[in-house]
């Protein structure tokens, strides 16, 4: 039987998804997906699809994939959406389907506990404060009981705490064969579980990485793989970019710094000055960093010539020279430990590899890249190319005189502004891909209204801000809460919660503003969604980045999404502004056929946080009157999907009416 017609049956009212699941309902649009999927298998095709929210694509791609008998492996994007296809989804299908496949799970070695690490770093406890000698604790327990060895199995270990590093490995200190704990590896147990496998879920940074520098186990898997599916797969150019590039930190300086001296004093007590080592190489970082932190923090500065834009040329050859000096001391240092164990061999490589990195940055920039610095936690140099579309072409079709023997599906709820979905399709490559657009089965006509305040100050007066607060203040008084607010910048998050807590103290009224970063992503969501009993305050989330796409938040906890202004990319971005100028050479553009799609595909990933079920009603608001005033704003709003348009503050304050629940705000 065809696997069209297989695929058809399931989804049918009276097939096995029906039978299996009581919540299950055919969507046309799912079934769509499901057939243009089953196709591109059967015809070993490469397929684009854009399914709105609600379509329920997962399972439109699962059912055809694992029906076609073919191995499978699924990227995603995130490691929470992997793991619900490895743990909820996947195993569901699989008993409603009564198949029986293997499936695995693979991650990043960084994700896998290192026995060898953690033998180290038991040895180095003295350099441990008292919280990381706790932490350390609880992983050797869990050790002795985990199968999988995926630290995030532990649960009360943050992902910022010290003692990851320690007892994860990366390629540079992974030791391989000359590991003494070779036989006990939970990264290559989990590799050898992928090879064996019908099904292996991964996801994006592993695939790049791999392409990359052929470590990460799906070089070996990829070729007797039939079928590859990417979801979320608008992540795929931003994350392969990232992936392809040449990098160099201040922090593998750092991290070099700390792992001589666990590794010095576990090993080689005495035979050198470890501290000392550590000491230069850490003070190297600094005088790095140094030179420049006086431009600000996070902000990418590019750099075309000696020194990246708005440095002096002597500052910073002064620390690229101490840098070299700290990690060719090492290396030399090192060597002469060889015969004391392979660790040291490995830390040795690892400062080879660090000299050659920061001194690839001495010449001249790659053409068709980009290159720039960026100041956080540490200083990172970084020359990347503008897309990943050669790269993509050279896996999808490795040898041009020879028909591709994969099928490669690609799927998101935003994949591009026009119908040929061009904005994916070019920057991956993906040129002459079937491509098919479904729309999401929710009526926003109905279930929301989207409001753009039309007196209000433009996001570069110096009042926006304090109009945005106030509007919240407004909206979120009448609904108890509710309030979900997406800001562009982590400046304009901050701001807008300190602004929102005293506009609400000073009126006497109890909200719980919530603003990212103070608690864990987890524990913010959970703490939103939980409904006000009679007399309890409601909730306000204030948050950026990560929440604009992938939470999801159903019912009546989310009515009023926030958007502070247009997700323009910052102008000032260096690769953004090479990406420009290489349209602008081809004769394009660079505004609208860069710009404004990326800021249309970020809006409607933000506006899409607000309908996520059938019975979900609600109310955009986007603080940024160039949707009204602007050209350009037709366009963008023409990419949202069709809600009730509210034209002033009368109709705004006649649809909060409309959402307001009985429950009324409490005073303080």
């Amino acid at each position: 039987m065809a696997l069209r017609t297989q695929v058809e049956a399931v989804f049918s009212d009276s097939g096995l998804l029906s039978e299996a699941m009581t919540s299950f309902a055919p969507r046309p649009g799912q079934v769509e997906m499901a057939k243009a999927v089953a196709n591109a298998i059967e015809e070993v095709k490469i397929l684009a699809v854009e399914a709105g929210t609600g379509v329920g694509k997962t399972y439109a791609y699962l059912v055809p994939a694992l029906l076609s008998g073919e191995r499978v492996m699924v990227s995603t994007a995130t490691k929470a959406l992997q793991d619900q296809l490895f743990v909820r989804d996947i195993p569901r299908l699989l008993k409603a389907l009564g198949l029986s496949l293997r499936v695995a799970l693979l991650k990043g070695r960084s994700s896998y506990l290192c026995m060898q690490g953690l033998s180290t770093a038991r040895q180095a406890a003295e350099n441990l404060d008292v919280v990381a000698l706790r932490q350390l604790a609880r992983v050797e327990d869990w050790a002795l009981s985990t199968r999988s060895g995926d630290i995030a199995e532990v649960n009360d270990l943050d992902d910022a705490s010290p003692v990851l590093g320690l007892v994860t490995s990366t390629r540079e200190n992974c030791l391989g064969s000359q590991c003494p704990h070779a036989n006990h590896c939970h990264t290559q147990w989990a590799r050898q579980d992928a090879m064996k496998a019908d099904v292996v879920v991964v996801n994006h940074h592993l695939f790049f990485a791999d392409l990359n520098i052929r470590e990460s186990g799906v070089a070996e898997l990829l070729p007797s793989v039939r079928t590859v599916i990417f979801d979320e797969a608008h992540h795929l150019n931003d994350i392969g970019v990232q992936f392809l590039a040449r990098q160099f930190s201040t922090g593998q300086l750092k991290s070099l710094g700390r792992d001589v001296l666990m590794v010095g004093q576990s090993l080689a007590r005495g035979f050198s000055d470890w501290l000392g080592l550590q000491a230069q190489l850490e003070g190297a970082a600094r005088v790095l960093e140094e030179a420049v932190k006086p431009l600000g923090t996070s902000a990418r500065l590019g750099w075309k010539d000696a020194a990246p834009k708005g440095l002096w040329s002597n500052d910073w050859q002064t620390g690229v020279n101490d840098c070299v000096a700290a990690l060719q001391n090492a290396h030399n240092i090192l060597l002469q430990m060889d015969e004391r164990g392979p660790e040291f061999t490995a830390l040795a490589q690892r400062a080879e590899n660090g000299s050659k990195a920061i001194l690839y940055f001495a010449q001249d920039i790659a053409l068709g890249c980009a290159r720039w610095v960026e100041l956080g936690v540490h200083l990172r140099l970084s020359e990347s190319p503008l897309n990943i579309a050669e790269a993509m072409r050279s896996v999808l079709q490795p040898d041009p005189d020879v028909k591709s023997q994969k099928s490669w599906i690609f799927t998101s709820a935003t994949l591009g502004v026009d119908d040929q979905l061009s904005w994916f399709v070019n920057s991956c490559g993906l040129e002459g891909a079937q491509v098919l657009k479904v729309e999401s089965p929710f009526d926003y006509m109905k279930q929301a209204s989207v409001y753009v305040p039309p007196d209000f100050p433009k996001p570069s007066e110096a009042g926006h801000t304090q109009a945005v607060a106030q509007l919240i203040f407004e909206g979120a008084s009448r609904l108890n809460g509710r309030t979900l607010v997406l800001t562009t910048t982590k400046k304009a998050m901050h701001h807008l919660g300190s602004l929102l807590r005293a506009l609400f103290a000073d009126g006497g009224m109890a909200m719980d503003v919530l603003v990212q970063g103070e608690a864990a992503k987890r524990a913010l969501i959970d703490r939103f969604c939980k409904d006000p009993k009679q007399g309890e305050c409601g909730c306000i989330l204030v948050a950026t980045a990560s929440f604009w796409e992938g939470i999801d938040i159903a019912g009546d906890a989310l009515q009023l999404l926030v958007i502070d202004k247009l997700p323009f990319a910052p102008p000032d971005d260096p690769l953004m502004q090479s990406r420009a100028h290489a349209m602008q050479v081809l004769g394009k553009n660079a505004f609208k056929d860069l710009h404004l799609p990326t800021a249309s595909i970020a809006l409607k990933q933000g506006a899409g946080r607000l309908i996520r079920s059938e019975i979900d009603r609600g109310i955009l608001v986007v603080c940024d009157v160039r949707l009204l005033k602007m050209g350009y704003g037709r366009k963008l709003m023409a990419a949202l999907p069709a809600m009730q348009r509210l034209p002033d503050p009368e109709a705004w304050h006649l649809a909060l009416n409309a959402l307001q629940p009985s429950l009324p705000i409490t005073s303080t």
